[in-house]
């Protein structure tokens, strides 16, 4: 299993510039406490550790194929003294194989422009959560690259791989029976989009 394309594990002095506030970010696209959540492509927890404070004492499952950057999270949960925090090492097309619950939530932050068949993915997501259940996708704004700078260095994936709000809910809605619930714009090179699994879609 390979990673996703151009996503990896930014440098969190910069990170933390594009966003100052990840806790405000997740709660502006609906985190709330008690929601059963999996972050898809956590890397080292940046927006994993608030949305686990966010989510308590629900449980906050934490996916991704990198051993190193789970022993991390795993180690700041445990000095910021977060216990809901559930390491998944795995392929985010295998997610209903990699879970033994429904969940409330399923984010994926940064990472969705770099999958090779996310149609398999967004089944995957689909199928994890409970019915009523959100999905959230954070991605790039379809910008050119040199556009979106941070510190005078532009950041993010190439160009090429850059997805509109729209070309991201069409990949989404025509994969499964998700509806389309918002799109929110997160400054400054940013938007959210927001999914529902409908309470009454019957099993595929």
């Amino acid at each position: 299993m390979e990673p996703f394309q151009n996503t990896a594990q930014p440098d969190w002095d910069w990170w933390g510039k594009l966003w100052p506030t990840p806790g405000a970010t997740l709660r502006r696209l609906g985190l709330s406490s008690g929601d059963r959540l999996a972050e898809v492509g956590c890397g080292n927890g940046y927006f994993a550790l608030p949305a686990a404070r966010i989510t308590e004492p629900a449980q906050t499952y934490v996916v991704d194929l990198d051993d190193g950057l789970l022993d991390d999270l795993t180690h700041l949960a445990a000095q910021q003294e977060i216990d809901t925090i559930v390491p998944v090492r795995g392929d985010a097309r295998e997610l209903s194989a990699l879970l033994d619950t429904e969940v409330d939530v399923v984010l994926m932050a940064n990472t969705f422009h770099g999958i090779d068949s996310p149609e398999t993915f967004v089944r995957e997501a689909f199928d994890v959560l409970a019915p009523g259940g959100r999905f959230v996708v954070v991605n790039w704004h379809d910008r050119p690259r040199e556009e979106t700078t941070v510190d005078g260095a532009p950041r993010g994936p190439p160009t090429s791989l850059r997805l509109s709000p729209a070309e991201t809910e069409a990949i989404v809605t025509e994969s499964t029976a998700f509806s389309a619930v918002d799109h929110r714009e997160l400054p400054p090179y940013h938007y959210g989009s927001l999914f529902e699994r409908e309470a009454e879609t019957a099993e595929r």
